[in-house]
């Protein structure tokens, strides 16, 4: 098996995303791994509103953020996102923001399969297929 390349996707700073220093306000950055997780999962062939449906929902468990460097107003900021661990009710997320190629902080999600009465829950078969390495 090999590792599939991270999802990417592009975000802008905007004004409303940065404190008095024009520097992005630290949990912004939150709302931007968000997105990027949100597109990865799409990008798998996983659709979050068909599972909610189905009585199963993604939530995030635990959450490490280590800053490097500030993005700032106007910054065009790749959000890169990779499929880590799989468990048998969770997996991990791992993240970074980059400007130019330079990595400004790193991330991990560890994402739990829940009910939607808030009950964990296997992974189902489907989901895990699509959230596995891809065969070389």
């Amino acid at each position: 098996m090999t590792s599939r390349p991270p999802h990417t996707i592009s975000v802008r700073v905007y004004y409303e995303d940065t404190d008095l220093a024009g520097v992005v306000y630290y949990a912004n950055y939150l709302r931007f791994y968000e997105r990027g997780r949100s597109e990865a999962l799409r990008d798998l062939g996983i659709d979050q509103v068909a599972m909610k449906a189905a009585g199963l929902v993604f939530v995030v468990r635990s959450f490490a953020l280590d800053y490097l460097v500030p993005a700032r107003f106007d910054d065009l900021l790749e959000i890169r996102t990779g499929i880590g661990a799989l468990r048998g009710a969770s997996l991990e997320m791992t993240q970074e923001v980059l400007r130019d190629g330079e990595t400004l902080n790193r991330a991990t999600a560890r994402i739990a399969c829940m009910t939607v009465e808030g009950r964990p829950a296997r992974l189902p078969a489907d989901l895990r297929a699509a959230l596995a390495p891809e065969r070389g």
